[in-house]
């Protein structure tokens, strides 16, 4: 009799125990870093314009990995993910494409209907945060579904004609209007989603861990004697942007954090230093739980370090003459403005 009691206690206490640290985590969830350190680095639009002859080049930060570049003819976007299911959700339910949050945020990005001008959506992998909407954006705006073979099971699963997909082959420039766009390997950050691939048609709702990356992306884009990559994950494939030049590079940092000096070291040599940047502009930092259309927040302490990726780039730009920029939110921006011309 004794020992049942004990054991009882003992079985109560641990579930005390239990609900107070899933409290504490559900509380440290919520809390995110302070953007206000970084208001130095805050992307201050220019006073003129692009200049004479020049056709206006945008470049949209939407959240997450998801850029719009839009020349105001044609128009490419990266991933397109909108919907941005909640942490229960993501954690423990199952999920699947917003289509009102799909809508708002096409309209949001001056992209509402099918009008033609967004030639493409390019997931640069194919995690939930990624690649899920981009069939039904594609749907949509009568864009290409441009990635990888698991993205392109990600498009058949949502239905999405088969002509309105494409799988991309490495190295291989592609033409949209003014873009030329080409696909480097890359490879995700190292954590417990990184790798497998989506091998038959994916079809939602299903668990987000179903979102297999897939092949990884970096994205080369030129347009009018003007240079960008997109990395959208803050991983690299060693060696794979030799012969590449990016004036711009908007670097995923998501996971960067928690990493060792000598990871963060070798992404700056393999990315930034490889292709001659002069401006980086870290993206994919985000809180992409928090609902669409509230202000962007960084990732919370429990699952990266944000202040931790800032303090490297701030440091390692200084040292090599790189200027470090944080991206204005929904706000297209001229990323190339106040660089000095390539001698």
């Amino acid at each position: 009799m004794r020992r049942s009691r004990l054991l009882r206690r003992t079985l109560q206490a641990l579930l005390v125990l239990a609900l107070a640290a899933l409290g504490v985590l559900v509380w440290a969830l919520q809390q995110h870093p302070s953007l206000q350190p970084y208001a130095d680095l805050r992307w201050q639009p220019p006073a003129s314009g692009a200049g004479a002859g020049q056709v206006p080049l945008k470049v949209t930060f939407m959240g997450v990995s998801t850029v719009l570049l839009d020349d105001g003819e044609t128009a490419v976007m990266t991933d397109g993910f909108f919907s941005r299911p909640g942490k229960l959700q993501a954690f423990l339910g199952k999920v699947e494409p917003d289509v009102q949050a799909i809508a708002l945020g096409l309209q949001r990005a001056g992209l509402p209907g099918a009008a033609g001008r967004l030639a493409a959506v390019i997931p640069v992998h194919s995690h939930y945060d990624h690649a899920m909407d981009a069939p039904e954006v594609a749907r949509r705006t009568g864009a290409l579904l441009l990635g990888s073979e698991s993205t392109a099971n990600v498009g058949r699963g949502l239905g999405l004609a088969e002509s309105q997909i494409r799988v991309a082959k490495l190295g291989e420039p592609m033409r949209f209007g003014r873009f030329t766009v080409t696909l480097h390997p890359s490879r995700h950050a190292p954590t417990g989603f990184t790798g497998g691939e989506i091998t038959e048609p994916l079809r939602p709702p299903v668990r987000a861990s179903e979102y297999k990356e897939g092949q990884s992306y970096a994205l080369h884009v030129a347009h009018g004697g003007r240079t960008l990559l997109i990395v959208g994950s803050a991983g690299f494939e060693p060696g794979a942007l030799r012969g590449v030049q990016a004036d711009v590079v908007l670097q995923g940092i998501g996971a960067l954090g928690p990493r060792p000096e000598s990871y963060r070291d070798a992404l700056w040599t393999e990315v930034v230093a490889t292709v001659g940047a002069r401006r980086v502009i870290p993206i994919h930092w985000d809180d992409f739980w928090q609902p669409p259309g509230q202000p962007m927040q960084p990732m919370p302490p429990p699952l990266d370090d944000f202040d931790a990726s800032m303090a490297f780039l701030r440091d390692r730009g200084a040292r090599d003459g790189v200027e470090v920029r944080l991206p204005l939110e929904w706000q297209a921006m001229d990323v190339w403005a106040g660089l000095p011309a390539r001698l």
